[in-house]
């Protein structure tokens, strides 16, 4: 069976159970700080098990897109070595939420992978393993399965705690856990290795293929395992090596999957396909940075865009190995594309823009080696012994993305070696601290507990009566929050809206009987909107009946901006292309501020654009309209969905124009297009990799901003002599006459250090046949210096001179060295001992160096560094 094959007939198998068919979830995970990728199928249920969100249905089937290269969770560095690491796999996976759970978890599998309706796997090939205390589960596979008990193994808790074993599992330090029952495949007595919890069991034989985990405790922080009400399955087959097992290969790099990709690889290199690990590397990295890429990641000095550059680099670095002249990589996503494309639309909706980024990232990658090169000749000059010490190497790696293995190529150049031992140190030494600034530890216990979701009313009202179901003050719950008091209420119902999707929260007030709470914030913690605030007025205690009224002007003027932020992004996509993809955004009541991606700055002409695109919907003022539907027919209708945010099955479709802005939201909006009244784009910049922002204002704040514009407009030709219509041709004029007078000043400055250098040709002192000048000259800029120690070359002959002096409460430094003694003399180690001198650095070629500092008062020391700098040459 083909790859595609496995996947369908698994999720038919599944549906055919009563299971509902779930689409793959982004890569980046919703609202989920625990994570840095999708890492697994259960990722988008989490809230499901934790009994935090309900859904449509308890049973769900996936084939779920998941990335182990970052954070706790990480493969990268035995991709390519190994049969079956991968960054990116996928993982078809089957799910109960409190529905069935171990027997018949445990029949579905077995089912499904030996039936000859389905995978018809022989059965005396599989192997199990149980948690050695579940004796359920062990029972069920012998007595009710058959799996005979020679085949069957007992796992306890071997990796050194109490529930730290392979066939236990858990969701962090606290919250749902449960014993795990694996199956394993017997690839054959040619292939090294032993069965499970044996000393040979990481050899390649015995190979899991699926992984069934029964939820069925709560662990709290005192380490106590507590019965969950409603048990659970989570279970997982890695398709590549299920797909290796009926394709009969022992590799996953072998399946039909990658062959297509390996081919397209070494095409694009320009080498041959004859399994080289390299080759397996470019090949499975182009899956996980195409499909990060898809879902919006791009590469950049941190988090999970720092991964992808990791990623991308590593795929580059490994096609140099294999021949690569030119930027290869990015020519590979077609064959991606094409191979998975059908199961991953996004892929193919995307195909254009992960080129782009690949081959934009790929040539920078290319300059930044370049530079790693010329630091790491800097160090090796001035090493002393035949040992690169593990920091160097480990800088050059970590801040250049420069391998080791070409430092250690380059070093054995030179007859060095390399302190790997080091560099093991320093690259522990990160990997602690990536996993001591995870989140991986949040007690899952500590959230707050509200067994009913409050019923949102503020679609149709900014006002409204509710009832106190909790109080909290300093995160614990209390009864009665006194006057005066800060603390947190939910009610039953609420008119307020909780931040969420960019939009900020709500404010305004409760009020009960004599009782006033103030309402400073609004937010949502699972189903519960959560209104912060301080009791200003008596005190309020559960179960009171509340009329709460929402900041009318406030909640109006965000909602102007939110709309507005939905025509900004379709004209965007419009003007720069379907490449762009919402980043984040920030609505509230004054601005609004969008980021999205997008690889260069927006030209002004753009800028027009994209503001007469938008004010002509707003004129059209045409309806906001709003529908609940389900999730599938909302992505039928085209809807966008926003980035960061997560999506239940029912969904909020907000169509604006007509077509022109079909989005899921859930955030509140104007009523018609008219109500923005006017968008004014106030700033565009960059703010990382690849990601550029927009701030804009609308309605009276845009007025104002356009009001105040005039002003200075005034001010500017009142400044300059003139009026509005003819500002332009003063402020020419002005700036023409000031590029004249620049250039006398340049002349007299000429003139006068001309002059100077007469004179200071006279203090040079000889020190070993050679003239040194050292001097002082203050008010002249790093130009100026520079000519004048052209001119004192010529007239000296053979001569070291450092000039250096004060500008603008600078120190500003320039050495120069005649040719015919850079052999033995350069400029710039002189500069590097004067600008230290002076608390700065610089550097230049060996007759011409320049550099600065901040110390003005050591500046007389620097210069005398001149006479010594020749006198200690060889």
């Amino acid at each position: 069976m083909k790859s595609a094959e496995i996947r369908e007939a698994f999720l038919r198998f599944f549906e055919e159970q009563g299971h509902t068919r779930v689409a793959s979830s982004s890569l980046i995970p919703g609202n989920d700080p625990t994570l840095l990728f999708t890492n697994a199928g259960m990722n988008q249920f989490k809230d499901c098990f934790l009994g935090q969100e309900k859904r449509a249905y308890t049973r769900a089937v996936s084939s779920q897109k998941c990335v182990r290269a970052g954070g706790k969770h990480n493969d990268l560095e035995n991709v390519g070595y190994t049969a079956r690491h991968h960054t990116f796999f996928e993982m078809l996976g089957n799910f109960s939420f409190g529905d069935y759970f171990k027997r018949d978890a445990i029949t579905y599998a077995w089912t499904f992978l030996t039936s000859e309706l389905w995978l018809n796997l022989p059965k005396e090939k599989l192997w199990v393993t149980v948690y050695a205390s579940d004796d359920e589960a062990y029972d069920i596979w012998t007595k009710e399965i058959g799996v005979p008990a020679e085949r069957m193994v007992r796992i306890g808790d071997n990796k050194g705690a109490p529930y730290a074993s392979d066939n236990f599992w858990t969701m962090g330090d606290t919250g749902p856990c449960g014993p795990c029952t694996e199956i394993f495949y017997d690839h054959g007595a040619d292939i090294w290795g032993g069965p499970p919890g044996s000393p040979e069991e990481d050899g390649d034989r015995y190979i899991e293929i699926w992984n069934n985990v029964f939820m069925q405790f709560n662990r709290t922080a005192d380490g106590v395992l507590h019965p969950l009400p409603a048990p659970s399955v989570d279970t997982g087959m890695g398709l590549e090596r299920v797909s290796a097992v009926l394709q009969h290969v022992n590799s996953n790099y072998e399946i039909d999957l990658f062959q297509s990709l390996l081919e397209a690889s070494a095409s694009a290199i320009g080498c041959a396909n004859e399994g080289q690990a390299s080759l397996k590397v470019v090949a499975d990295h182009i899956r996980s940075c195409g499909f990060l890429i898809a879902d919006g990641v791009l590469p950049s000095n941190e988090g999970r865009g720092y991964v992808l550059r990791r990623i991308i680099r590593r795929a580059c670095r490994h096609g140099n190995k294999l021949g690569a002249q030119d930027s290869f990589f990015y020519q590979i996503v077609a064959a991606l594309v094409a191979e998975m494309g059908d199961a991953f639309p996004e892929l193919k909706g995307q195909q254009a823009h992960i080129e782009r980024v690949l081959k934009a990232e790929e040539e920078q990658f290319a300059k930044t080696l370049e530079q790693g090169l010329k630091i790491l000749e800097q160090d090796l000059a001035e090493l002393k012994g035949s040992v690169v010490p593990g920091d160097v190497v480990f800088k050059l790696y970590d801040t250049y993305g420069f391998p080791m293995d070409l430092t250690g190529d380059i070093a054995r150049e030179r007859e060095l070696t390399l302190d790997e031992a080091g560099f093991e140190r320093e690259m522990n030494a990160q990997r602690e601290r990536a996993r001591s600034a995870s989140s991986f530890g949040m007690d899952y216990n500590s959230l707050i507990k509200v067994d009913v979701p409050t019923v949102f009313l503020g679609y149709d009202a900014n006002h409204g009566n509710g009832k106190v179901i909790a109080l909290y003050k300093d995160g614990v719950a209390v009864d009665v929050l006194k006057e005066g008091e800060e603390g947190v209420v939910i009610l039953d119902q609420t008119p307020f809206y909780g931040e969420s999707g960019g939009q900020v929260g709500d404010r305004g007030y409760l009020l009960a009987g004599g009782s006033r709470f103030d309402v400073r914030d609004t937010t949502k913690t699972s189903g519960a909107f959560v209104h912060h605030g301080v009791a200003v007025l008596s005190d309020l205690a559960v179960g009171v009946e509340v009329s709460a009224v929402v900041d009318e002007t406030l909640q109006r003027a965000t909602g102007l901006n939110h709309s507005a932020t939905h025509l900004l992004h379709a004209a965007l996509r419009q003007v720069l292309g379907d490449h762009v993809q919402q980043k984040g955004s920030l609505v509230d009541s004054q601005r609004l501020r969008f980021d999205f991606s997008h690889f260069e700055a927006i030209k002004p002409e753009q800028i027009k654009a994209l503001e007469d695109i938008v004010n002509a919907e707003i004129r059209k003022n045409t309806p906001v309209q709003t529908e609940v539907m389900p999730i599938d027919e909302a992505r039928k209708k085209g809807a966008m969905a926003l980035f960061g945010e997560k999506y239940g099955d029912t969904v909020r479709v907000l169509t604006m124009g007509g077509d022109f802005s079909v989005e899921l939201c859930g955030g509140i909006h104007a009523k018609r297009t008219g109500d923005i009244g006017l968008l004014k784009i106030t700033s565009e910049g960059g703010v990382a990799s690849g990601v550029r922002r927009i701030e804009a204002v609308t309605g009276a704040t845009a007025l104002n901003y356009l009001n105040q514009a005039e002003e200075q407009l005034k001010e500017a030709a009142q400044l300059v002599k003139g009026s509005r219509d003819n500002l332009i041709d003063k402020l020419s004029a002005v700036l023409e006459r000031n590029r004249a007078l620049e250039k006398q000043l340049e002349q007299l400055q000429a003139k006068a250090a001309s002059a100077a250098g007469d004179d200071l040709s006279a203090s040079a002192v000889e020190v070993k046949g050679v003239k040194v000048l050292a001097a002082r000259i203050d008010g002249q800029d790093g130009k100026a210096l520079l000519a004048l120690v052209d001119q004192l070359k010529n007239k000296l002959g053979q001569a070291v001179i450092l000039l250096g002096g004060v500008h603008e409460d600078k120190v500003v430094l320039v050495s120069g060295v005649t040719k015919d003694l850079t052999t033995r003399l350069k400029a710039g180690d002189l500069m590097k001992q004067a600008a230290t001198a002076v608390g700065g650095k610089g550097g230049g070629r060996p007759d011409m160096a320049q550099g600065g500092g901040v110390d003005a008062g050591a500046l007389d020391a620097a210069l005398a560094l001149a006479v010594p700098f020749v006198e200690h040459a060889n």
